[in-house]
């Protein structure tokens, strides 16, 4: 493949599967990856699929629809299963390891979201890999499935065919994808193009940053990230972090020169601009980003903006 003709369109099928209570951005970052990268040489086609074909329900309560059973996929090149907060301590069906066992079959590579690895381990094909997930269930992990190596604290582990992400590490992992695929030259250009979560005063030197130092910031900034749906407060933060609202705006002030309010409005909105940009609507974006109704994404949107999101997504279309 590598070999054709570079003005050739080749078109990557790749296959998410998607269960009750996923987690929404676990489906939005390959989304916007993939989207993105549609003005390279190569294409992708992605399917969502649920083991039996009907939609599900994502962690946050609202539906996500899926494309077909996971059975009836057809030819795929890549295979990625997503994750979800309940998938560490609930029992899977076996339908959901079928279908990640089938997926894994027919395709070139696998790869998992977050918790989406103890749905590979389940199906056995972590055995005698490496792999991570996120950094409070590796320890987890590695004891349902003693016969794999769980690397801990890391964001993304490549072992051959198989790909594995820590938490809110979606981008992170189809931008690796991207690259195997593509090279470098995409891979930095679709990465450059993209909407990343960065505190509003961040310049573009801060926006290449490696992640916050101080493991309580770096914690409590991953979960803001993974689901920004939450309405987060400052004390609910503080209690998180187990140290008192004044030490934690401090914090935030050192490592990321924002207060922990404005990351978390960051975060949402920059979602929210990554989700009307794939043609959510404005409604389901202010409620999937956390913003909570459409009156305070419009807000947003105009303090930020100047424009409306409609109008915003009107302009992104006819772009």
């Amino acid at each position: 493949m590598n070999g054709s003709d570079p003005d050739t369109v080749v078109t990557r099928r790749v296959a998410l599967l998607v269960v009750d209570g996923v987690s929404m951005l676990d489906v939005a970052a390959p989304s916007e990856v993939f989207a993105e990268s549609r003005h390279s040489s190569r294409n992708y086609e992605l399917v969502v699929c649920s083991p039996d074909g009907k939609n599900v329900t994502t962690g946050s309560g609202l539906p996500l629809q899926a494309d077909c059973d996971a059975h009836d996929v057809g030819p795929i090149d890549t295979a990625i299963i997503a994750g979800g907060c309940r998938l560490p301590s609930r029992t899977l069906t076996p339908e959901h390891i079928s279908a990640a066992g089938h997926l894994a079959s027919r395709a070139r590579r696998v790869a998992s979201v977050c918790t989406g690895a103890f749905v590979l381990g389940a199906a056995g094909l972590l055995d005698g890999r490496k792999a991570t997930t996120h950094w409070h269930h590796t320890q987890r992990l590695q004891e349902l499935y003693p016969q794999a190596e769980i690397v801990h604290d890391s964001e993304l582990v490549s072992d051959g065919s198989l790909i594995t992400s820590g938490e809110g590490a979606g981008i992170a992992l189809t931008l690796h994808l991207l690259k195997e695929d593509q090279g470098e030259k995409v891979h930095s250009a679709v990465a450059r193009d993209l909407v990343v979560y960065q505190p509003q005063s961040a310049g573009p030197a801060d926006q290449a940053a490696a992640a916050p130092r101080n493991p309580v910031v770096r914690k409590l900034t991953e979960e803001i990230v993974a689901d920004p749906s939450v309405q987060y407060t400052l004390t609910d933060l503080a209690s998180r972090a187990a140290v008192s609202p004044r030490h934690l705006s401090r914090l935030f002030q050192d490592e990321l020169q924002t207060t922990p309010a404005k990351f978390v409005e960051q975060v949402r909105f920059d979602m929210a601009r990554s989700l009307l940009d794939r043609g959510e609507s404005v409604t389901d974006t202010a409620f999937m980003s956390g913003f909570g109704s459409m009156e305070t994404l419009r807000r947003a949107f105009i303090g930020r903006l100047g424009v409306s999101p409609r109008a915003y997504q009107h302009r992104f279309k006819s772009a």
